[in-house]
């Protein structure tokens, strides 16, 4: 049985060794993708969104955070009493449009939010949301997402090797395997989507899903039902004590707030990543051993 602390020493013990890279790695997957929630610049909320410690957290101030910063703008720049209803509706479009953007799951708000624009009769308004939608989810899809499994390629090789470059996180793009990756992911998170739903299922789900970015970081070429069931393998009986790891980063990223996300970049997100790699190591073990 694999325990928090030991984690989280070997996790200390890799950042050591490539402590500037893996800053630098960290603020570039944080900058294009949003996989760390406390980051200061983690706008587009792609992974870690729909880790339940962001949802049952981080989720609920970032969203109150949001609303009191439109209702503010709009105050000094609206006066709504003297808008007529059209207008009225345009403008509760984009601030629900503004406010996707820091939801999980971004590209369903996103297409969502230009379909209603339309019936609102407003077609310049909806075909411009639709554009904003489509390059988003191209985005995400095609970069995003095979950038948080670079991610975890760099933290995989960086437990046996000093001073690993920053540019292993290019590697996922490779012609061979680069769609297959997105591919994967986009499906991951699609199922992610479903599954919250129901709350307590997209929950469940999200853990059992945990490991499919760090399975395609070490096997790029993985199939696909395979790298779902062998995810679900090994976080079979490991769900709990996988939360009660997130939760653990909860004093963390309360400092990281109070320095405004400043400790995240230069520490927390790196701690983070290395930590749930050395988890990913042990679960692999684990199911290994079990199988001969």
């Amino acid at each position: 049985m694999w325990k928090r602390k030991e984690l989280k020493a070997k996790a200390k013990k890799v950042i050591r060794r490539n402590y500037w890279t893996a800053i630098v790695v960290c603020f570039l997957i944080a900058l294009l993708t949003g996989e760390f929630g406390t980051s200061i610049i983690g706008i587009w909320q792609s992974e870690d969104s729909m880790n339940p410690y962001y949802i049952l957290y981080q989720k609920r101030e970032r969203n109150a955070l949001k609303e009191k910063e439109l209702e503010d703008y709009f105050a000094k720049n609206v006066k709504r009493e003297k808008l007529n209803e059209t207008r009225m509706k345009i403008l509760e479009a984009l601030e629900a449009n503004a406010n996707s953007a820091m939801k999980s799951q971004k590209y369903i708000f996103k297409i969502w939010d230009a379909v209603t624009s339309f019936h609102i009769h407003h077609i310049k308004l909806g075909i411009a949301l639709c554009i904003g939608a489509l390059i988003a989810v191209s985005f995400t899809i095609f970069i995003a997402d095979p950038l948080i499994v670079g991610g975890k390629r760099y933290f995989l090789k960086a437990r046996t090797e000093g001073n690993t470059k920053v540019s292993t996180i290019g590697e996922v793009f490779h012609k061979e395997y680069w769609l297959h990756i997105a591919m994967i992911m986009f499906l991951r998170n699609i199922y992610n989507a479903l599954w919250y739903l129901t709350i307590v299922g997209g929950i469940i789900k999200t853990y059992e899903y945990r490991m499919i970015p760090y399975l395609l970081a070490e096997n790029p070429k993985i199939e696909r039902k395979e790298a779902f069931k062998r995810s679900k393998q090994m976080m079979s009986g490991n769900k709990w004590k996988t939360f009660v790891l997130d939760m653990s980063f909860f004093g963390w990223n309360f400092l990281s707030i109070l320095t405004f996300g400043l400790l995240s970049i230069l520490y927390i997100n790196p701690y983070n990543v290395a930590t749930m790699t050395e988890l990913y190591i042990v679960l692999k073990k684990q199911v290994e051993e079990t199988q001969h």
